[in-house]
């Protein structure tokens, strides 16, 4: 089998049909938020020739693991079987036997600088990516009044739906205010028991919506590497958003979750399509030495970013930990950038020199 994970609305409905009508004509979608395609599948009902099964935002049933195992394990030599869902399929285990062994997972993704739709410049994607987001509708409309309308309904349906139907959350008006903070936040560490003393709720209770909106795929949580630093600490980590669009705050902030998204993308598809175990970290020591995202290979940094809007001077944490590392790359990205140049260990670049295919 195989599990698309990701956003709501990021596409994965339109991807999953588009493979049934380019190679599988005979197949069946379905999709658990619309009536009878929910009894169909609570009572298996398809024709044997069917030779590809999709089932869209099938996590929302709550025995959907062990349905699904059986199935796959009855007729899974009859059927091809499409897993979609907007939340993390490889989070929810609950009850049933496992399903190693018996699905790949891949995580689709926003567009960004590195894949584009067609007749877009990258130019012009890079103005949209930080005015509209990377999501298909408000991208490819590139309207901001209409993207603001658009994030709006987006983000009442994750709350008042979706995480109401998977999560024990009792206080939904606090979580929507503690997910408005995240987005004036975006690039600075979060500290627990600050939020949860702002929105009068324990720090235990901030922790675990947190964790609710990744599993959500509206955020995703970028923590420190301490690994072979001497004398780093442990720091709070920091939050972005799948979606720039989301993110309150200057076009610094903007770019540097556009930067943040993106470097998740790539190590994402790394992580799906090759095996590897990778990461996305940031440094910083007892010193306030920092640079804002390391690439993680099995625990190894392997690629160090430096992000900045405007200022083209070297940073000197960049270089410090680029020589203390010895890592393979260390680039600093700088949204006004027009050409790259090398300076020592160090590479500065523009965000339409670095992101590109291949990866």
């Amino acid at each position: 089998m195989v599990f698309v994970g990701g956003p709501r609305q990021v596409g994965k409905t339109t991807l999953a049909k588009a493979v049934l009508e380019d190679h599988f004509p005979s197949g069946r979608y379905f999709n658990w938020d619309f009536d009878e395609d929910r009894q169909d599948i609570l009572r298996k009902r398809w024709t044997t020739d069917a030779k590809l099964l999709v089932f869209d935002e099938l996590h929302k049933f709550h025995r959907w693991k062990q349905w699904i195992k059986g199935v796959y394990d009855v007729l899974g030599s009859s059927h091809c079987i499409l897993v979609t869902g907007s939340a993390q399929l490889d989070v929810y285990r609950r009850g049933g036997d496992s399903l190693m062994g018996r699905y790949h997972y891949w995580r689709l993704h926003p567009f960004t600088l590195d894949e584009l739709p067609a007749g877009i410049t990258r130019s012009e994607a890079l103005q949209r990516f930080m005015t509209v987001g990377g999501f298909p509708e408000p991208f490819l409309d590139g309207d901001e009044r209409a993207a603001r309308r658009w994030r709006r309904e987006r983000f009442d349906r994750v709350i008042r739906e979706d995480i109401r139907d998977l999560e024990p959350v009792r206080n939904i008006q606090a979580l929507s205010l503690f997910l408005d903070l995240l987005r004036y936040r975006v690039g600075s560490p979060i500290v627990m028991s600050n939020i949860a003393n702002e929105i009068q709720v324990s720090p235990k209770t901030v922790k675990a919506w947190l964790e609710i909106l990744e599993r959500m795929y509206l955020v995703f949580v970028v923590r420190p590497y301490t690994r072979s630093i001497s004398r780093a600490v442990l720091k709070p980590p920091k939050v972005y958003f799948f979606d720039t669009g989301d993110v309150i705050g200057d076009n610094g902030a903007r770019f540097e979750n556009m930067v943040a998204a993106s470097l998740l993308k790539r190590i994402h598809f790394l992580e799906d399509s090759q095996g590897y175990r990778y990461e996305l970290r940031y440094i910083r020591d007892k010193e306030g030495r920092e640079v804002d995202f390391a690439i993680v290979k099995e625990g190894m940094a392997e690629q160090l970013i430096e992000v900045k809007y405007s200022d083209k001077n070297i940073s000197r944490p960049l270089q410090y930990y680029a020589e203390r590392l010895n890592t393979e790359k260390a680039i600093q990205i700088v949204a006004t950038a027009k050409r790259p140049y090398d300076r020592n260990r160090l590479r500065v670049t523009g965000p339409l020199d670095y992101f590109q295919p291949p990866w």
